[in-house]
């Protein structure tokens, strides 16, 4: 069963652009972390994909289990983990977030 959420999880890693794991969604996030995360991607007006980890579970623990990351949110553009929470808002702050959002082709 672990195996079979693992797959999920990459299968969904790499047929997304920009995608971020959080808890809720972004009208409405269930936690502080996630609505930051959510404002900075909005914030460059790049298409992202979401997975609300509240939804399942599985999930919820596969996906840390995937990126070897003990939180959530976490964010993964062109199928590669960027971080979570403050690793993107530090991206953001330096200016090293745009590029790599631009570097995604298109959806």
């Amino acid at each position: 069963m672990a195996e079979d959420v693992l797959a999920k999880i990459d299968e969904k890693v790499k047929q997304s652009k920009v995608l971020l794991y959080m808890k809720g969604n972004p009208s409405a996030p269930q936690c502080g972390f996630s609505a930051h995360t959510v404002e900075i991607l909005q914030s460059y007006g790049v298409p992202f994909d979401t997975v609300d980890v509240l939804a399942d579970p599985a999930v919820r623990d596969g996906i840390k289990r995937y990126s070897n990351w003990p939180t959530i949110p976490q964010v993964y553009i062109n199928g590669k983990f960027v971080g979570g929470c403050d690793i993107v808002h530090e991206l953001h702050e330096r200016g090293d977030l745009a590029p790599m959002l631009k570097e995604t082709p298109g959806k």
